[in-house]
Parts: C-alpha cells; sequence; structure tokens
C-alpha cells in the first residue's frame, strides 16, 4: 500500500497503550484498541470522557473482543496495522496466534513493549515468509511521552518501515533545537529493541547516579528538600547538566506536597524498586547480561542494577539489618560550615555529569560490540540524536558532545578513545573522587558514583593489578599469560606458563 495508514490498532489498554493510542487519534487517525483487561478499556473510556481529551473519543473504537478488534480494521483483504503495548516474552506471541487468521500479506506489526530483541527477531523470521512485518518500535519517555511524543528506535524490514515512517515521524518528539523528529530507522532485525534496552540500561545508572546524589544532600548534608529542588532546577538549567530529564524530574519531586496533609510526597515512598525482582521489567537483567556475555565493562549500570535487586526485598533485608546493625548501612548527618556546603554543590554537580558519561559510555559501547556482533551497522550518532527528546535519558549537554564526534567517528567502537570525551573526563574525575571520598566517610550509598569513579579508573590504568591475577591463574590453572617483553598483545590465551608449584 502506498497511501499512509488513516487507522490502526493498538493491542493493550494500560498506561502506555492508553496515552498512545490519544497520541495518535489526535494525529488524525481511528484507533481501535483491545486488551484482554476489560477493566483497561474502562478505564480509557473513562478517560476520553471525562479528561481533558474527550474531543478524540469518536476517534477511539473500544474492543473487550478481539475477533471484533480486528474486524474493524477492515477484515483480511486490507493492510493492517497493528500497535502492541503489551509486556514482554510470551503475551506477544499469544496475541500473533489469536489474531494469525485475519492477518494477511502487508500487514504490519510494531511491537511498541521492552523485549528481548532474539523474540522479536523470531517473530520476524516467523511472519516474514507470509508477507507480514513484524518491526521493533522501542518507545521511551514513560507515559507521559507516549501520550505528547516518545523517543522511537524502530527497526526490521526496511520496506515495511518506509511505510511507517511517516506516521512516526509525525507522532515522535520533535528536538527543540532543530525540530527533527526523536526517531531513526536504526536498522535490521531486533536492533530496535536492543537499543531500547540500552537505553534503559543508561537511564537505570543515571537513576542510581540521582539517587545517590539526593541521599548526600539530604541525609547527610540535612539540605531540605525545597533546597534541594532549587539546586536540581539550577543543575538542569545550564552547564554540564543541561537539560538532564533525571535531574530535572528530581527538582520536581523535591518539591511536591501531599495534597491532604502536611509533608513531601517523597517522604512517604518505601525504599524499594521491584520491577527487576519481580521480573516485571527485564531491560536491566538483560543489560547487564549483555554487557558480561559480550565482555563490555558496564560497572555503572551494573552496579545501578544490583543495588534495585538488594532493595527489592525489604522484609529480607530488614532481616539482614538486624543480624549486621542498624549502623553498618545507615547515612551519617553532617556538621559543615556554609562555606563547605556550597564548595561540595559544585563538587556534586560535575560529579554527577561525570558519572553521567560513564553510564551513556558504558551504554553505547554495549550498542557498538553488539551491532558489530550482529552485523546491524546501529548509528551511534542516530541514538544521540533520538535521545534528544521524549526520552528518560535525555541529557542535552552530553548529546552536544557525543553527537558531533559519533558523525566524525562512525566507527567507533569505545568512547572513551575519543580525545574530547577523555578530556572532560580528565577535567571532572576529580570531583567525582571528592564526592566518592566524602560518601565512603559519611557511610552514604554510593556504589553507582563509586563504580563509576573506578571504571574510569581500570579502562585508564597502565599497569592494573590483574598482573597478579594473571599469576595466580597460571598458578592454579595453568591458564597461560603474556609476557609484558612481548608488548601488548591481543585478547586471546597467552603463551606462556611457569610451574610455580609441581601437581
Amino acid at each position: 500500500m502506498s497511501q499512509p495508514f488513516d487507522k490502526l490498532g493498538i493491542v493493550g489498554a494500560g498506561s502506555m497503550g492508553s496515552c498512545m493510542t490519544m497520541l495518535f487519534a489526535e494525529n488524525d487517525l481511528q484507533v481501535s484498541v483491545y486488551d484482554v483487561s476489560g477493566q483497561n478499556i474502562d478505564n480509557l473510556y473513562n478517560a476520553l470522557q471525562e479528561g481533558l481529551d474527550k474531543e478524540l473519543h469518536h476517534r477511539v473504537a473500544r474492543f473487550k473482543d478481539l475477533d471484533q478488534f480486528m474486524e474493524s480494521l477492515g477484515g483480511q483483504n486490507a493492510d493492517k496495522l497493528l500497535v502492541f503495548s503489551i509486556p514482554h516474552g510470551s503475551a506477544a506471541d499469544k496475541v500473533i496466534a489469536d489474531v494469525h487468521e485475519h492477518l494477511s500479506h502487508g500487514d504490519i506489526i510494531l511491537d511498541g513493549g521492552n523485549e528481548w530483541y532474539e523474540n522479536a527477531e523470531r517473530r520476524q523470521k516467523q511472519l516474514a515468509p507470509e508477507g507480514i512485518a513484524y518491526l521493533c518500535m522501542g518507545v521511551s519517555g514513560g507515559y507521559q511521552s507516549a501520550r505528547r511524543g516518545p523517543s522511537i528506535s524502530p527497526s526490521g524490514d526496511k520496506a515495511a518501515l518506509d511505510r511507517v515512517m511517516p506516521l512516526l515521524e509525525k507522532i515522535a518528539a520533535k528536538d527543540p533545537k532543530t525540530g527533527q523528529p526523536c526517531v531513526a530507522n536504526l536498522g535490521p532485525a531486533g536492533c530496535g529493541h536492543y537499543v531500547k534496552m540500552v537505553h534503559n540500561g543508561i537511564e537505570q545508572g543515571i537513576l542510581g547516579i540521582v539517587s545517590e546524589t539526593w541521599e548526600l544532600l539530604y541525609k547527610c548534608l540535612h539540605t531540605d528538600l525545597g533546597t534541594i529542588s532549587q539546586i536540581f532546577k539550577k543543575w538542569e538549567d545550564g552547564g554540564e547538566l543541561r537539560r538532564n530529564f533525571l535531574v530535572g524530574i528530581g527538582a520536581d519531586i523535591c518539591r511536591r506536597y501531599k495534597e491532604d496533609r502536611p509533608g513531601h510526597v517523597v517522604n512517604e515512598v518505601q525504599d524499594k524498586v521491584v520491577q527487576d525482582a519481580d521480573d516485571s521489567e527485564g531491560t536491566g537483567v538483560w543489560s547487564v547480561m549483555e554487557a558480561a556475555k559480550r565482555h563490555v565493562s558496564a560497572p555503572t549500570i551494573a552496579a545501578a542494577h544490583f543495588f534495585r535487586i538488594a532493595s527489592a526485598d525489604r522484609a529480607e533485608r530488614m532481616q539482614v539489618v538486624e543480624a549486621l546493625g542498624q549502623s553498618i548501612g545507615a547515612a551519617r548527618k553532617q556538621h559543615v560550615e556554609d562555606k563547605f556546603k556550597t564548595e561540595f554543590f559544585e563538587d556534586l554537580r560535575l560529579a554527577v555529569y561525570c558519572a553521567c558519561l560513564a553510564s551513556f559510555t558504558q551504554g553505547l559501547n554495549l550498542i557498538a560490540r553488539a551491532s558489530a556482533d550482529e552485523g546491524w551497522n546501529v548509528s551511534l550518532a542516530s541514538c544521540i540524536r533520538i535521545w534528544r527528546e521524549g526520552c528518560i535519558i535525555r541529557s542535552e549537554y552530553i548529546a552536544d558532545l557525543l553527537q558531533p564526534l559519533f558523525d566524525k567517528e562512525p566507527g567507533t567502537k569505545n568512547i572513551l578513545t575519543l580525545q574530547p570525551v577523555a578530556d572532560e573526563i580528565t577535567r571532572t574525575i576529580p570531583h567525582l573522587r571528592k564526592v566518592v571520598q566524602y560518601g565512603l566517610e559519611w557511610n552514604a550509598h554510593v556504589p553507582t558514583l563509586s563504580a563509576s569513579y573506578e571504571f574510569f579508573k581500570y579502562c585508564g590504568g597502565k599497569h592494573l593489578p590483574s598482573q597478579f591475577m594473571e599469576a595466580e591463574l597460571d598458578y592454579f590453572g595453568a591458564h597461560s599469560y603474556d609476557l609484558k617483553s612481548d608488548g601488548d598483545g591481543e585478547v586471546k590465551k597467552g603463551e606462556h606458563h611457569f610451574e610455580w608449584k609441581p601437581a
């Protein structure tokens, strides 16, 4: 079909699916929506009837019956466009099986969930012989961006993507600096889901950085939440953290009061993150697994992930607290002069920026390695471009630093080898070091900040203690080693062995 789609079907009417329904309808499409949960369909109806979006009501048809939903898209002979907004894993396989009899040559499925890329590639191969295109469509920015314009990372069959790209460009977030839509055809197969997975890994790292920063300010320096809000807002307004999304929403959170009683909302929030531990979210787990599998050092992302895992089961954690005593894990309040606070706030700002660079570097190195392994030819410059608006890892200063470098050096495999990036790290790492030192002294929780600092240290270490590790591996396992006199060598087993102790 050469004409643009004028209707589509959305499977899944949760928070993301409902908001995407309104976004598509707002852009002049007739939208049919189905959900296995009738309550979700009813909630969407109420939102359209009672909210600010009630003018979109006439463009949205809601269905609790799957066959009726598919018939509303024009029947078997019509070219159909489906959007999945459902959990990762078996849910998509079940929906495909249930609607398969309604599908025909020329139909397109856009999977907008956080799916494991190998599942996506399996479905692409399954449906391609029938002329049905299954496309990845990573959607970033949370439900607010799903309503107003997300960052989108699609991939798959190029001809099918060419057909839907005008629509995706229309609904995607727009970069305020250039007006360009934050969407790009990232390449073949499952790379769109892979890039979205890594985006979430980078996000995980920055979430850790910002939460640790909040504790240093609030619990260690007993800075009131109103002042922290002002600090975060100032950071987001300019400088190295300019338009950093997670810093910006941190300012919003710190100034939000409860509506029905005194106090801040954030002080009622329990200290546990469960979506990794209950398997409702897979991208953080997969990011850590992929970094290990593809031999990419990603300690910022991993440290943030394991911190979340430890937080999840609070009941079990309280048993550990009882065993170890409360003091071992309690951040300590400090009594310092205003002059120290002023200087520390600036150290902290630059430390946050430096650690964010670590998270970006690790994630982009992982994308580069996977792209080379899989033959995807993903453009890192395109990744940065689509992350400029409508996504959780939006950070304008970092984007302005990285995108021109990737345009000039499209084959970059390790971001730390780019001199402008190295210059930024050497400029700001003293501030990160200082913050980590104070954090340890104050018993603050700084796993992500400290992991970022160590990452730069060992990646930039000319002589590492892994020399001694290699000797011990050879001692008990006869693993062999390279000699210093052999030069840098390659990533392969050495040729030398010493009989440290005869067997």
